[in-house]
Formats: C-alpha cells, structure tokens, sequence
C-alpha cells in the first residue's frame, strides 16, 4: 500500500470519521478494561495511520478481508473471511464492528443485506460507514455523477479512459466487472440495512459525501 499522506483530501475525511469512531470507542472503555474491535474489510496500515492515539494495551483489533495479508502491527490480528458470512465468530464476539467503504463493494442487495446482518450479529455496538448515491462525484472512479449514468454509458467510459481508481478496460467484460464493483446506497436503503442504527451524515461543502450507520 501506499505511504499514509495526510493532506490528501481522502485522509482529511478519514481522520475526522475517525475521531468520531474514538468516541464510540472511549465510551465503551469507560465501563470495561479492554474492547474487542472488529474491522470489516479493513488493513493494518489504516489502524497504523489513523489509530496512533488509541491505547492499545486496552483495545484489541481483528481485522477480516477476503484477502489474506501479514500484519505488521502488534496489536492488530488479520483474518481471512467473507463480510457476507464470518461463522467463524460467535455472536457478540466483540464490542464493536468497524467497516469503512466496504459494504458498497460486496455485491448487489442481499449482499449486502447478508454482510449487514452479519454487523449487526457480532456486536452490540457498530460504526459502518459507505459513499452516499446522491452524492455528485463518484468516489472510486473520480468522474462527476458516472453513478447516476445508465451501466452501459459507463462501462464505455471506462473502456476509453482511467477513471480514478479503476485503470482503463479494453475487455468489455472487465470494463462491466469494474463497474458492478461497487453499488452506491441512498439513506433510506442503508437504514433498511441497519434498522437499529442512527444514520450520520459525513458532510462537504453543505452536501452529504457518505453516510455512517452508527449503533
């Protein structure tokens, strides 16, 4: 991965919603000694760059993705497992789940259904957050409203030029495979998927940019 850069504009926002994922954080600790924290698609190096305030003598991270990396942080444990399905946890095996910008990328609706589900099983407390469809620049590709575009307007894009992270296509079927990779969520759709949660909005310039699913 990349070296952490600060003043990139990505970071910017993921050192605020961090901040705001502390507090759940440091309101759990006030009541026990350790918290269990599991990470839903996440890295060692994000907890590297944004989590160097956290005591971690008190705070115990797990992170799970579907593909499998070495951590090279002490106190950051990697597992291999499918967002959709981690029967390798019992219920309320931790305190909190974490998922950045993962839940739009699992697949189509009950996918994500199931990977919610799965959130809302493995702890009492969770802080989910995900790019928000009404939202005019679409976050992967870096191209204003290719979201809003119908599939096979975009897929074409893609086949003639970078966007943002997704590199040119010249297969048909990957270009298309790149687009379905990711699914944007409106607000009543990721309250559907987390009922029992409060929906935050992650604001920039007076506009919603994503939407966090607290509990």
């Amino acid at each position: 991965m990349s070296a952490y850069r600060p003043n990139d504009l990505s970071n910017r926002f993921r050192a605020k919603r961090f901040r705001l994922f502390q507090e759940m954080l440091s309101q759990e600790l006030e009541h026990k000694q350790r918290c269990k924290v599991l990470d839903v698609g996440g890295t060692p190096h994000y907890w590297r760059a944004f989590g160097n305030a956290l005591d971690f003598s008190r705070v115990e991270i797990t992170v799970v993705n579907v593909s499998s990396a070495k951590s090279d942080h002490d106190s950051v444990e990697v597992m291999l497992a499918d967002a959709r399905n981690m029967g390798e946890f019992e219920d309320l095996s931790f305190d909190i789940v974490h998922s950045n910008s993962v839940i739009e990328h699992v697949g189509r609706w009950q996918d994500m259904a199931d990977m919610a589900k799965e959130v809302r099983r493995l702890a009492p407390r969770y802080f989910v957050q995900t790019p928000y469809f009404w939202f005019p620049m679409e976050p992967h590709a870096r191209v204003p409203a290719l979201h809003w575009m119908p599939e096979v307007w975009r897929y074409r894009i893609l086949m003639k030029r970078d966007c943002g992270f997704w590199q040119r296509r010249t297969d048909l079927g990957e270009a298309v495979k790149a687009i379905q990779s990711a699914v944007l969520l409106d607000k009543r759709q990721m309250q559907h998927l987390f009922p029992d949660a409060k929906i935050v909005h992650e604001r920039v310039l007076g506009l919603t940019k994503s939407l966090i699913a607290v509990r």
